[in-house]
């Protein structure tokens, strides 16, 4: 009887070690973001969760998006604004779950290009300041929102650039204000959103 349990208990323990070994490979690499480093998708890569990063060649970039709205922190702001820069447009709004999970992917973005030409901007599209401002407080984040309860032509703006029904969506905007890529769904890699702004920043 002791020996059988002594088997069982090693049978087990064998088992923990494969499943850790296992989970320890997954963890080592992010298959997206390898997939989109190798680039073998010509500026498209997507994911079984549902998340798509789509780059669009400058030669194919639309006209720039011009764009108004009242921020979380009670200030307006416009695209020229954010004239010049690369710009980052995060969709969001505070009960989404996989905004929440996104956040500090965000945050961590923003702080990497502290100092140089890019700019970030929120748009929260169903919340008001008070809550666009606590959630940012949580996450880290220290750039404003725009708020659709407040002017919701910032959505129209951008209605035509990407589908907002599958928030959160992030745009990036090049120097001239044109969506130069679109990441669809939640993103839980950093770098591939680091990625795609030092290439447009990189620009000529």
């Amino acid at each position: 009887m002791t020996r059988g349990f002594g088997k069982v208990r090693v049978a087990a323990s064998l088992l923990l070690s494969t499943v850790l070994i296992a989970g320890l490979a997954a963890c080592s690499a992010d298959p997206l973001a390898e997939q989109y480093r190798e680039g073998d998708n010509k500026g498209f890569v997507s994911a079984a969760n549902g998340f798509e990063v789509v780059e669009i060649e400058a030669a194919d970039r639309t006209e720039p998006v011009e764009f108004e709205g009242v921020l979380d922190t009670g200030e307006t702001t416009t695209s020229e604004d954010y004239a010049g820069d690369v710009t980052v447009v995060n969709f969001w709004y505070a009960s989404c779950a996989p905004c929440r999970v996104e956040a500090p992917e965000l945050a961590k973005v923003h702080d990497s290009f502290e100092g140089k030409d890019v700019k970030f901007l929120g748009v929260n599209l169903y919340d008001g300041a008070e809550a666009s401002q606590a959630f940012a407080k949580k996450f880290g984040i220290d750039y404003p929102s725009a708020l659709m309860t407040v002017d919701g032509s910032m959505k129209l703006a951008f209605a035509g650039s990407s589908p907002l029904n599958a928030v959160p969506v992030t745009l990036v905007l090049d120097k001239e204000g044109r969506v130069a890529a679109r990441l669809i769904g939640q993103i839980e890699e950093a770098s591939i959103l680091e990625t795609i702004v030092r290439e447009t920043l990189e620009e000529s």
